[in-house]
Parts: C-alpha cells; structure tokens; sequence
C-alpha cells in the first residue's frame, strides 16, 4: 500500500529571510538501522520552481528490499513575498543483510542541466537498543538530535596576534515558536575581539549532516587576536530557542511526532541550545631578527608617507600624512616616530581609521603631522618606519618610506613705522599724542610713607611671584603628563567619553541603532582601559570590574558595568527589537555610570 507522506518544511520564525539555492540531495530517516525495522530514504529537489523537473534516475538499491516508492511529495512556500519549492522522491527500505552500505548518487534533470545528489551511508545492525517499558525518551534529547549551535574556527594554531575568525551557525530541522534570546555570550578571555559584520535578518542555507536535511543560518562572526600564548579557550555561545512541538499521540516514537502530523495539536517547549567551547592553540612570536620598530603588530600592510609640498616660508605649516593600509589588527597599529632636525616643530598628529569588518579585518590607518618649520635653509626630514610580524610569511617586515627635503624661504619681517610720507597736518596731530617732560618741580611733594608699606608694592612682588609658581608647577605636571602615557590617558578618560557619547547622542537621534550601540560600548570599554591603565589588547570586562574591586569601588557600581556592557552586547545582537526610548534609557544608563565611577574614583583617591 502507497504511503503519500506530507513534507512539511520547518522554518525559523525570526524577521528574516532564507535564502534558497538549486540543490538536490539525500537523507535518510535514519543512519543506523536495525535489521528489523524499515527505514526512509528521500531524494530533495529544492529550488525557485519544481514544474520543469524530469528523468527522476534513482541508485542501485539491490542489497534493500523496496517496500514502497518512490512517492513524490511537493511543498510549496511564500516568505517575504519571495517562494520557494521542493519536491521528494520517498522509499521505505528494509535491508537484506547486517554490515555498512553506500547508497550512490541518483540524478534529475532541470533546465538541461543534470543535477546528482551526493553518495550517502547507512549502517545496519543486529538489533536496536530496547527502551525499558514504561521509560520514554527525553524531550530534550530529541529536540538535540535535530536543533543545535556549533562554532567553527577557520585556525586552531595561531602566531600570538593572528586573526582567527569564529562563526556561529544555527542548525535545525524543527519549527520555532518564536525569536531567540540569548542566555550567555561567549567569553574571549585572552583574545582581543572585534565583531564582524553579520546580516540583520538570518539568512538560512540547506545542508545534509549525517543524512539529515538542516536548515543552517550564521548567528554571528567575530574576529579574535590572541594577546596571550598557550592554549586558550573561547566560551560556548548560548540561546534559549522556544520550539514547536507535537503532542504525543498514540505512537511512542517522538521522532515521527514531529515530522508526521505537523496538523495536530502543538506545544512549546523552551530549550536551551549550547555551542561547543573551541580550543585555540597560541604560538608566541619569534625572536630571532625582530626588529628595533615592532611593536606587536600581526598582520600584512604596506607604507605611504607624503608630504603636501617640498618649498615653503617660515611659521607656515606643511603636512606629512602617513598611510598604513592591510590587513590585520588596525586598531593596535601605534603612531609610527617621526624624527625632526632642528628648527622644525610638530603638533600632536590626527589619527583617523577606516575599518573592514565584513571578513577578515582590514583597512586603513591615517596619521596627520602638522609640521611647522621656523628657521630657514632646506630640512632634511629622514624616512618613517613602520614594522609588523607577517604569518603566512612566518617572518618579520619592515617597511621604510622614502626622506623629504623642504626648502624653507625666510617669510616676511615686521616692518619699522614708516613717517616720511605724512602730511603737516598729520605731523600736528602727533603733537596732541606727546607727553613732554617737565621742566620744573613745583608740583611734585615729598611722600613720607615708606614704599615697602604699600598695599600696591607688595601685589607688584606677590603676584608675578604666585604666577612663576603656579607656571612651574602647570609645567612639572604637564611634562609628568607627556612623559607618563598611562597617566595622560587617566587624566583624558572621562574627556575621551564624552566625546564617545557625542558621537553616540548624534547616531541617536540618527536612529542609527546598530551604530549608536557600539559607540556605546566603545565609549564604557575605553574609558575603563584608561582610566584603569588596562591596555586594549588585554581589555575585558571581567578584567575591569576586578580592577574596579581593587580600588575598592563600590560593588553596586561594578555590576552595573557588568550589565550595561552586556546588554550593549545583546541589543547588538538582536538591535531591531529596540526603539528610540530604549537608546535613550541606555545612553541615560551609560553617563550616569561613567560619572559614578569618575565620583567614586576620585573620591578613593583622595580618602
């Protein structure tokens, strides 16, 4: 008797879209069989449009008894606007004999092109497992076998600031109530991370897994620069996925319930999916041949340096503008030495980047020197030099730009007051501006009190006394500041945040939502590497609430870091689930902590 199975695919329901290629392929119910039960066996067409399909050729199934097939299902589906089809040639086998089998490739033809699924295997055996009576499988044990998170790292064995790039995939076969959360990010302990540009809405692919048909989507990407060595773990990635269900019916197979009657009557259940926890194994950079100029850099670049002309006039300004542009960690590229002869001066540079995130990290990395010469003849400006470690090369690069010559010209003088060319009637008008001396005293008396007892002498002495001082004082703290890098930083941190949440106001109002969250986050996380001395390759926040600990912060304190930093991580996830009241709520939560720690710092200081 001809079974007419329906098939029902399963989708995610999550504001996205999936995306459908031309593929035909095979699965099995099953990869390991008894020799006493019967088993499935389909062949899926997928694709925009199924009516041009023909010459349906099927595999050698000679080593299985056919015990009914093959019978064509078809599935129709709208999403977005967009549809979609499939159709399923169904056998129910049963095997002659126990031991392995491949069951090769059957093929279809489509539009003049043959299409042929791969080779798959089936185990059978001498008998299956007996569930003990009474004893029914776990839902949750169920629900594993056909929903999961698995990461992948394109590296296990990374040079200590080589790019490794992790990827989260979803995989499933059942129905989705409703949109994910997530329970748990992962942790880079020891990694310097930078998210990857993922799509909004996830995009779902099929694959066959063991003779199973998945749909698989990417939940997110991250790059990840290892600033330690040794082996180092990346935490796994959790999700609460609430998904559909069958009630059980009369048939003790949980399987069958949720594929074979997907009309009867459903429930949700909450399961808590969990990625694997990868192992990275870090190796330490040579030391032989490293150049005097590196400073940790891991990656492939190259130099441009330039000036904006070679011939100008003292006290005007000309521009030297060096370009670091590769791939790699951009943001750990320090500001390359630019060493200056006598004569000339250079303002502190402006340091710009463009960053590619939509793959492995790349970009480019400005730096502006104004320089300002103040003596004339011509200034010899030696080359810049800029180094970094190159992993596929396994050796160390160093790249020098060419020397400049300027050719400074004297610029004008300050002219001397010029009279020759007056009139007499300006000559007379000179007059009423002079002061002559006098010729007699009989105005002038003799004081009696002595000048020392004046009010006005010692305000002459005191005042630019307190003003020497105070200018010597301002400059030993200014000269502290420039020589201590962690000590400017500190003293910067809250003025560099402001300016973060200027930024993050303005992509605000923008309704910039996915843009406004990070440059909140960059905001907390740099403000915390400076003001607690943490340097940005070793930055995490648990690293930062134990350093707020040590400086005796208040505990409340150090667990809102903890949860706004987190919950700027999840609506970066998830940032179309939030509206303008929600940004403003976290940027109202975001200052108020900054000016918390700011107070509370200081406060511990002074005490």
């Amino acid at each position: 008797m001809v079974k007419i199975i329906k098939n029902i695919s399963c989708f995610l329901i999550l504001s996205g879209n999936i995306v459908f290629a031309q593929t035909f392929f095979a699965s099995t119910s099953h990869t390991q069989i008894s020799i006493d039960d019967q088993f499935q066996l389909s062949f899926t067409f997928s694709g925009d449009n199924v009516n041009g399909l023909k010459n349906f050729t099927p595999p050698d199934l000679s080593d299985f008894m056919i015990l009914s097939g093959p019978n064509q299902s078809t599935s129709m589906e709208f999403v977005n606007g967009a549809s979609s089809a499939s159709l399923t040639y169904t056998y129910y086998l049963r095997a002659k004999a126990i031991g392995k089998y491949n069951i090769g490739s059957a093929s279809i033809e489509y539009s003049g092109k043959t299409y042929k699924s791969e080779p798959i295997s089936v185990e059978i055996l001498k008998g299956a497992p007996v569930t003990k009576k009474g004893e029914e499988p776990s839902v949750d044990s169920q629900i594993a076998e056909n929903l999961y998170v698995k990461a992948f790292a394109d590296k296990h064995k990374v040079y200590q600031g080589e790019q490794v790039t992790v990827t989260y995939k979803l995989y499933t076969r059942l129905n989705i109530a409703s949109q994910m959360s997530i329970s748990k990010l992962p942790q880079y302990h020891g990694f310097w991370a930078e998210e990857l540009e993922t799509s909004r809405n996830i995009l779902f692919s099929t694959e066959v897994v063991n003779g199973k048909q998945f749909r698989v989507g990417v939940l997110k990407k991250v790059a990840l620069f290892p600033s330690q060595t040794g082996e180092l773990s990346v935490t796994p990635f959790e999700l609460e996925v609430p998904v559909q269900v069958q009630k059980k019916k009369k048939s003790n197979n949980f399987f069958d319930d949720f594929f074979n009657d997907p009309f009867g009557r459903g429930e949700t259940v909450n399961y808590d999916a969990k990625s694997n926890t990868l192992k990275i194994d870090v190796m330490p950079l040579p030391n032989q041949r490293k150049p005097e100029s590196f400073n940790g850099v891991v990656g492939n670049f190259t130099l441009n340096a330039s000036l904006d002309k070679n011939k100008t006039k003292t006290n005007e300004a000309v521009s030297l503008k060096i370009n670091i542009k590769g791939s790699g960690n951009i943001k750990l590229i320090d500001v390359p030495e630019v060493k200056l002869p006598p004569g000339v001066e250079k303002y502190e540079p402006k340091v710009s980047e463009q960053i590619d995130r939509a793959g492995k990290i790349s970009g480019k990395k400005t730096i502006e020197y104004l320089i300002v010469p103040r003596t004339p003849g011509e200034k010899q400006i030696p080359g810049v030099t800029f180094s970094f470690f190159n992993p596929d090369q396994r050796s160390y690069v160093t790249l020098r730009s060419k020397p400049y010559t300027i050719n400074v010209e004297q610029g004008e003088r300050v002219a001397e007051p010029d009279i020759s060319g007056l009139n007499k009637e300006d000559v007379k008008l000179l007059s009423e501006d002079i002061r002559y001396i006098k010729t007699s005293g009989d105005d002038i008396s003799k004081k009696s009190e002595l000048l020392i007892f004046r009010p006005g002498f010692w305000a002459a002495v005191g005042v630019p006394l307190f003003a020497l001082i105070g200018f010597v004082a301002f400059k030993k703290r200014d000269e502290k500041l420039n020589a201590d890098v962690q000590l400017l930083r500190y003293h910067k941190a809250q003025k560099v945040a402001k300016n973060r949440l200027k930024i993050a106001q303005s992509l605000m109002v923008k309704k910039q939502d996915k843009e406004f969250y990070t440059e909140l986050s960059a905001a907390l996380f740099g403000y915390l590497e400076d003001k607690l001395h943490i340097p940005k390759s070793e930055f995490t926040v648990e690293r930062a609430m134990s350093e707020l600990q040590a400086k005796n912060v208040n505990q409340d304190i150090v667990e809102r870091v903890e949860k706004v930093s987190q919950k700027c991580e999840f609506v970066r996830f998830a940032p179309g689930s939030n509206g303008m009241e929600a940004m403003n709520d976290m940027y109202n939560q975001l200052s108020d902590l900054i000016i918390d720690i700011e107070k509370s710092i200081v406060v511990k200081k002074h005490a």
